[in-house]
């Protein structure tokens, strides 16, 4: 499957999947989430060994854009993705392998507000442009049935060596391998999923666009609006509670985390930690984000946003 959209913790578990207090506990792989625009999809395409490049509409079940030269860009993206496309397809390395990551900025530069976050780079970029790589797709045929995964170090050290002009971003993150208090959180959580009763996919759609509407303007899911999104949705309070304990647990999960880069981050003039974390094991893949900040953030500030269609 493509990477198009990674799930918050506590969102999974409304539907009472409990596979994430498994994730929780297991070590894999954990990468900082980059808030980069637009994403950059680039690399052979296995059915006519041809090198492209696109955004994520290169993976389209119909309207596919899949971009092999300059021409192709035109017909394919306007305005301000055309532009950044064409500038990668003359920079990103060739490669036999396919390549997904977020387009940051172009170089000449110390300073990049590619979304909501803006980067200060320790030093001038002197590359012709910035990509934040993080996922590698092996497929046989057609892209579409491309499979993701996290892009691995070997992988990483090929794209640094075969690309003097890009600027490839990947921060050092590690996690520690001993999180007892995360064990015993994630039992407490299994005890009380026995108590709920979990609502049906159309409840769940519903339940998430509210959840998301009290971030976006800052209302607290304490235990009086849990009562009331229950009652309005006609679900198990218990459910509510679920999610409230699952979200402090992903909360927690950054007290064990340990970023190692020298680039600051900030919304606004204000200092802050990267976007987020994205951590894969055998139990899925899951983002750690602080929907309090950043997601609120990001529905709210009014910024300078990639123009064009994808």
């Amino acid at each position: 499957m493509q990477n198009k959209h990674i799930e918050h913790p506590e969102d999974s578990i409304l539907n009472g999947d409990l596979g994430v207090l498994d994730w929780f506990t297991t070590n894999g792989k954990i990468t900082a989430k980059i808030d980069g625009a637009p994403a950059i999809v680039w690399g052979t395409n296995p059915v006519n060994n041809k090198f492209f490049i696109g955004t994520k509409s290169v993976f389209n079940k119909k309207l596919i854009k899949i971009n092999y030269n300059h021409t192709d860009i035109d017909r394919n993206h306007k305005g301000e993705v055309a532009n950044i496309l064409h500038i990668c397809f003359d920079n990103l390395p060739d490669t036999s392998n396919i390549y997904q990551g977020d387009f940051i900025g172009f170089g000449g530069t110390d300073s990049f507000n590619p979304n909501t976050i803006r980067y200060i780079f320790p030093d001038k970029v002197s590359q012709e442009i910035v990509i934040a790589p993080h996922t590698t797709y092996t497929t046989n045929g057609d892209l579409r049935d491309a499979i993701a995964r996290p892009i691995s170090d070997k992988e990483l050290i090929s794209l640094w060596q075969d690309a003097e002009d890009v600027c490839f971003v990947y921060p050092d993150v590690t996690i520690d391998q001993q999180r007892d208090n995360i064990h015993d959180l994630c039992k407490f959580a299994r005890q009380i999923a026995t108590l709920c009763e979990f609502p049906n996919d159309k409840q769940v759609k519903t339940i998430k666009k509210q959840l998301n509407t009290c971030i976006r303007e800052d209302i607290d899911v304490d235990d009086i609006v849990q009562e009331v999104l229950a009652d309005d949705n006609n679900i198990d309070v218990n459910v509510l509670r679920l999610w409230k304990l699952v979200q402090s647990i992903k909360h927690d999960m950054f007290n064990y985390i340990s970023c190692n880069d020298d680039i600051e981050c900030y919304i606004e003039e204000e200092y802050c930690d990267h976007e987020g974390y994205v951590m894969v094991n055998e139990f899925g893949t899951f983002k750690i984000v602080n929907r309090e900040g950043f997601s609120k953030a990001n529905f709210n500030l009014s910024k300078m946003r990639v123009k064009g269609d994808a």
